[in-house]
């Protein structure tokens, strides 16, 4: 007969991750009501795109 109690501890749910992340969903880093602003990246995006015009000139 097998004893299992020698074993070790159980291995855990299969996918699962071992450790919580430092940015995971609603953490204080990254809250769950946190949106994305669009409008900021969109303006980041226009002064990008201005800057690579200007330069090829």
């Amino acid at each position: 007969m097998v004893d299992y109690s020698k074993f070790g501890p159980s291995t855990g749910r299969k996918g699962f991750p071992r450790h919580k992340e430092h940015n995971s969903k609603g953490t204080d880093k990254n809250p769950f009501a946190g949106r994305n602003d669009k409008s900021a990246l969109l303006e980041r995006m226009k002064k990008a795109a201005d800057k690579g015009e200007q330069k090829d000139d």
